[in-house]
């Protein structure tokens, strides 16, 4: 029998947050139990070394590899994943980790009922099993549990260096013209017309909100009404790793938020308890999915740039619009760093590459002296 999940919520965090983190932990502790006992030191480890998406990422990176050890190699006598014993880790070799990596993983296979499906990693997906192991092998070997450190012995995996111009983003026009369609339902099929007057306002405050902050997709599906303090002019977002933010609001999101509010938004009152709270609805009245808001911004990014529906961009895009509108705006990129939460001003100095193209357009435009011609 199902029995439903109740919150004793002693922190300041919301319970949805709480929800959440609890979520990805059930998800740790379920792949942990499909895995060997010897494992548990790691488990152990994994906990307080990295924040709890990123442990999840390791583990199913590590029952991945346990599957393939089973059903793909030689490598052990077991017929399940628990059952693989560490005499035969100990047995394993740098080759064997880069001929999963290089061979198998790059493109392996999934037989179902009805057909095969192909499975492709690029570098980036390569590069993240290989830490995930690579964080396995070495605590092993510094546990005493396996005698050598095979890691060194991994190939290296080049990821591309990423380029400015190849940063997917909106141009200021484009940002006006994706507003003006949620604003006046432009360029929305008549289908698409009957769910937008249903949810205009809300969909106008998700993309204020994207291209203002530059929100990961995870913080603003996240907000709360509580979330808003209009008296003090500030929302508190959730970032990676449980960080907590306060943002300044701005006349335009404190607007766009309260129109949604209290001119579309379904009265708390009448609301199921675990979405009184919740900023953004769905017509069913529960927190937009992840998947709903991806949809709902490619959809409108499409109209914007005037491509077929498919083609439009993910929330990130919009994240990387807001970067390089502030940075062609003036702000220092340690500003736009600190708004966006990135951990590494480069990635900021991605960003702030466009401004020099800004810059060349001004000067080539602004001669002094005449061309003289021979």
């Amino acid at each position: 029998m199902h029995k439903n999940l109740k919150i004793h919520n002693k922190s300041d965090k919301p319970d949805n947050i709480v929800l959440k983190e609890n979520s990805i932990i059930e998800n740790c502790i379920n792949v942990e139990n499909q895995l060997p006992k010897y494992m548990k030191d790691f488990f152990v480890y994994l906990k307080s070394a990295v924040v709890s998406s990123t442990r999840l990422a390791y583990l199913e990176d590590i029952l991945f590899f346990c599957k393939y050890l089973v059903n793909e190699s030689d490598l052990t006598v077991s017929n399940n994943c628990k059952d693989i014993s560490i005499d035969e880790f100990n047995n394993i070799k740098a080759r064997d980790i880069n001929l999963f990596l290089g061979d198998y993983c790059s493109r392996y296979y999934k037989k179902t009922d009805t057909n095969i499906q192909v499975f492709e990693n690029n570098n980036r997906s390569l590069a993240r099993k290989k830490s995930s192991l690579s964080s396995l092998f070495k605590f092993l070997y510094r546990n005493e549990q396996i005698n050598q450190n095979i890691t060194d012995g991994f190939n290296p995996i080049k990821l591309p260096k990423p380029q400015p111009d190849a940063i997917k983003r909106l141009e200021i026009d484009e940002v006006a013209k994706m507003i003006d369609a949620v604003e006046s339902g432009q360029g929305l099929t008549e289908k698409e017309k009957i769910y937008w007057k249903k949810t205009k306002l809300r969909d106008k405050a998700i993309l204020i909100l994207f291209i203002t902050y530059g929100l990961r997709l995870s913080e603003l599906r996240e907000l709360n009404i509580s979330s808003f303090n209009f008296t003090r002019g500030e929302f508190k977002i959730y970032r990676k790793r449980g960080k907590e933010a306060l943002m300044p609001l701005n006349k335009t999101c404190e607007s766009v938020v309260l129109d949604y509010m209290k001119n579309e938004r379904m009265n708390s009152d009448y609301l199921e308890v675990q979405y009184k709270d919740a900023l953004f609805l769905s017509l069913q009245n529960k927190r937009m999915t992840l998947k709903a808001i991806r949809e709902l911004v490619i959809k409108y990014t499409s109209i914007a740039m005037d491509i077929p529906r498919g083609n439009g961009y993910s929330p990130h895009k919009l994240r990387a619009t807001s970067a390089t509108s502030l940075i062609q705006y003036g702000f220092s990129i340690y500003d736009v760093q600190n708004l966006l939460d990135h951990d590494n001003v480069t990635t900021t100095q991605l960003y702030a590459a466009h401004k020099k193209n800004v810059k060349r357009e001004i000067v080539k435009n602004f001669e002094w002296l005449e061309d003289k011609k021979e």
